[in-house]
């Protein structure tokens, strides 16, 4: 089986626990950490992500600015601690998009049961498969039906970590409420729309932002106008 490792999170996760100490021991911390995950016995290989540049959901971003809400200071080694994964674990720098796209993609290219995603972003379980969940030591599977359901309630709900809006007033329970007993890609995004009051410009800003990519260059648009 192959770790997909969400790197992102890794530089996150060590860089705040490691402000005020040394390079050398955050090295270390980082090392400990990605040879504990790795050494799962299932696992007979990994692949690691770290969002590079020129992320193309800024430019898709109107109504609020991609990520525009995020104001406090990066960890103090947080290039550091990039550069050391990426030349001593071989994790890769994706430019134009960011790892979680990353991740997805490399699932979609996978069967189902090969691979196991390491990550704590809740973002990620609009990707089937196997997900292992490091700060609660917690294995679980998410099934293709599964993954819609998250995505679409995700363009109900937004995303404030990442600034995109979604629907005023409307939380997990009032987004499950409405979605109700909607199974098919169909019944989702109807369901969605009507919320959206047939916004549909205003609903597929909100969903391009949040889609996880499944392939290479893929831009979500609404299950009526795909080809």
């Amino acid at each position: 089986m192959l770790a997909i490792l969400d790197g992102d999170i890794f530089v996150y996760r060590v860089g705040f626990a490691s402000e005020g100490e040394s390079k050398g021991i955050a090295i270390s911390r980082m090392a400990s950490f990605v040879e504990d995950l790795i050494m799962m016995p299932e696992i007979g290989d990994y692949q690691g992500y770290l969002t590079g540049s020129n992320n193309y959901r800024v430019e898709i971003a109107k109504e609020a600015p991609y990520k525009g809400n995020r104001s406090a200071p990066k960890p103090q080694h947080y290039e550091l601690l990039r550069e050391y994964l990426v030349k001593s674990w071989g994790f890769e720098v994706v430019e134009g998009q960011e790892a979680d796209d990353a991740i997805g993609i490399k699932a979609y290219t996978m069967d189902i049961e090969d691979y196991m995603i390491y990550s704590i972003d809740k973002d990620l379980d609009m990707i089937r498969g196997w997900h292992y969940n490091f700060n609660k030591d917690h294995k679980y599977f998410v099934d293709e039906d599964d993954t819609l359901r998250t995505f679409y309630k995700q363009v109900l709900t937004g995303d404030r970590v990442d600034n995109i809006p979604g629907l005023k007033g409307i939380g997990p329970k009032k987004a499950d409420k409405i979605l109700g007993d909607a199974l098919t890609e169909q019944e989702l995004f109807t369901a969605v729309l009507a919320a959206y009051d047939n916004d549909i410009h205003r609903m597929t800003e909100m969903a391009q932002l949040l889609w996880i990519r499944r392939k290479e260059n893929e831009l979500w648009q609404p299950p009526s106008l795909s080809t």
